[in-house]
Formats: C-alpha cells, sequence, structure tokens
C-alpha cells in the first residue's frame, strides 16, 4: 500500500500537471487568433491620429465611438471627418442578413434531400453527379464572377437579392450534400425499413427518423453555408452594383478613396460584421461541435 500510494500520487500530479500545461497552451493559441479581431476593434474605437502613427500604438490613449456615429450619420465632435458619413450602412446590414439566412435555408434544404438520395438510393449516373457536383464545389469563385456575371445580364438578375440567393444557394448546396451524405451514411438504414414496415412512406421516413437523429450535420452545414454567404467577396463584388443588393464585403472597400482611406471607419464596419456571425455561431455551438465530432469519426 506504501509503494502504490506515493506512485497513484505522482500519477495524478502529472495528469494535473499535464492538463495545466494543455490549458494554458489552448488559451494562447486562442489568443493568438483572436489578435486580428482584437485589433479591429481597438483600431474602430481609438482615437484618429493614432491610426497611422508610427510606430504604431498598441494600447489606444482613449476611447470614442465616433467611428460608429460617423457610420450611422449621428454628429460628432470631431465633425463627419471620413467617408462613412455617405454608406448606406442600414441597407448593406439588411441585404447581408436577407440573402445569408434565405440561401442558407434554401441550401440547407435541397443539399440534406440529396444528401439523403445519395446515401440512401441507387440510381443511374450517381457516382458521376456526385463527382460533378464536388469538382463543381472546387472552382473559385473569381472564375465563375464573369460567366455568372454574363448570365445574370440576360436575365436581368445583376444587382438583385434574388440573384445574390441564387449564386449562393448554388454555391452551397455542392459542400451541404457531401456533409449530409457523410452524415446519412453513419445512420443505419434498418431504421428506415422499420419505420417503412411500420406504415411510414418514404418521406415520413426520412422527416420522422433520419432528419432528427442528423440534425447535428444539419447545423454543422448551415454554420458553413452562412458564414459562406456572409463573408463571400469575389462573386457579390461583381454581381452587386447599388446598395440595393450589396452586402458588407463589397461595402468595405467604399472606405477607399482615390487620396485617403478612412480606415476607421472600414474597422468600425467590420466589427458590424463580427457580431451577426457569432450570434449565429454561438446560438448553434453546441450542435455544431457535436456535428463536426460525428462528421470526424465517420469511416
Amino acid at each position: 500500500m506504501t509503494t502504490e500510494e506515493p506512485t497513484s500520487n505522482r500519477r495524478l500530479k502529472r495528469n494535473r500537471w499535464r492538463d495545466i500545461v494543455s490549458d494554458v497552451a489552448l488559451w494562447f493559441i486562442m489568443f493568438i487568433f483572436f489578435l486580428p479581431a482584437l485589433w479591429i476593434i481597438l483600431t474602430s474605437i481609438r482615437n484618429r491620429k493614432e491610426i497611422d502613427a508610427f510606430p504604431p500604438v498598441w494600447m489606444p490613449s482613449g476611447f470614442t465611438f465616433d467611428s460608429y456615429k460617423i457610420l450611422f450619420g449621428m454628429p460628432t465632435p470631431e465633425g463627419a471627418f471620413g467617408l462613412g458619413g455617405a454608406i448606406p450602412v442600414v441597407a448593406y446590414a439588411r441585404n447581408s442578413i436577407v440573402i445569408a439566412l434565405v440561401s442558407t435555408l434554401f441550401a440547407l434544404a435541397f443539399g440534406t434531400m440529396a444528401g439523403y438520395a445519395f446515401s440512401r438510393f441507387k440510381f443511374k449516373g450517381k457516382n458521376g453527379i456526385y463527382l460533378g457536383m464536388m469538382l463543381a464545389r472546387a472552382i473559385p469563385g473569381i472564375a465563375l464572377s464573369l460567366p455568372l456575371f454574363i448570365v445574370f445580364a440576360r436575365i436581368k438578375l445583376t444587382d438583385s437579392i434574388l440573384g445574390m440567393i441564387i449564386t449562393y444557394v448554388a454555391l452551397n448546396i455542392p459542400f451541404t450534400t457531401w456533409l449530409m451524405d457523410g452524415f446519412f451514411r453513419a445512420i443505419p438504414k434498418e431504421l428506415d425499413e422499420a419505420a417503412r414496415i411500420d406504415g411510414c412512406s418514404l418521406w415520413q421516413a426520412f422527416i420522422k427518423v433520419s432528419l432528427p437523429l442528423a440534425l447535428p450535420g444539419v447545423s454543422a452545414a448551415g454554420i458553413f453555408a452562412f458564414l459562406t454567404s456572409w463573408n463571400e467577396f469575389a462573386l457579390a463584388s461583381i454581381i452587386t452594383r447599388t446598395p440595393a443588393s450589396r452586402t458588407f464585403p463589397p461595402a468595405l472597400f467604399e472606405f477607399t478613396g482615390q487620396f485617403v482611406s478612412d480606415w476607421r471607419g472600414m474597422t468600425a464596419m467590420s466589427v458590424l460584421m463580427l457580431i451577426p456571425a457569432v450570434i449565429f455561431v454561438s446560438l448553434v455551438q453546441r450542435q455544431l461541435l457535436r456535428g463536426l465530432t460525428s462528421g470526424a469519426t465517420k469511416g
């Protein structure tokens, strides 16, 4: 007993120190990844004279929310200096939210049903269609921008919210299909067969049996689809032309003029871009983690 107890204590101490070192390393890595966002936030609320200071001022000497006031057209003590006062930030926020949410919902609906079909049924050309969807997703957005603009110009969908929604739905369906196909393959087919024996139709078996078990995957796919639509720049900068459909990413370039760039206004709008994305991820964080963990363990 006297020999085993010191050994057990040493093992416990070793494990405790190992956990402490792992926690410190994880917090350090998280801080490194958070540094760019922290710099953007600090830049948006620092004094204007510190923006272009050399050497850089790491910690602001004072905080001001004038950049946000200018962004929304509110009066400030220093006057409306900068490019933000003439930028319709409310219209850009509305467009981004509507386009991201609607395109995510449609991409999830179509991608989930397509993933279920690929995982459960055999049909002619199945492998070719699946491979074609994956290869289409591998094409960079900038390569699609010009042909997509020409097509949309002919059918009068340029500079429209509907055109952007169609673009992002088509962009997100392949990835959503691939992700949901993996989740549905992990669900035994016998569950669907048992539901069919009990009197469920094919659609009822999908809705009542398979889909609830694949909800973690739906959450994970929804996060990726939303962030893709929210942050996409290449296609949005080509298709959109006016505040009627322009989203946040191409709108950031409106803070750059011929001789001056309003860096504080640009970072203020970047902070506004971060808020909905953080809220969306936080709301489905548990489902996202479960979905990613389940997807990583698939064989």
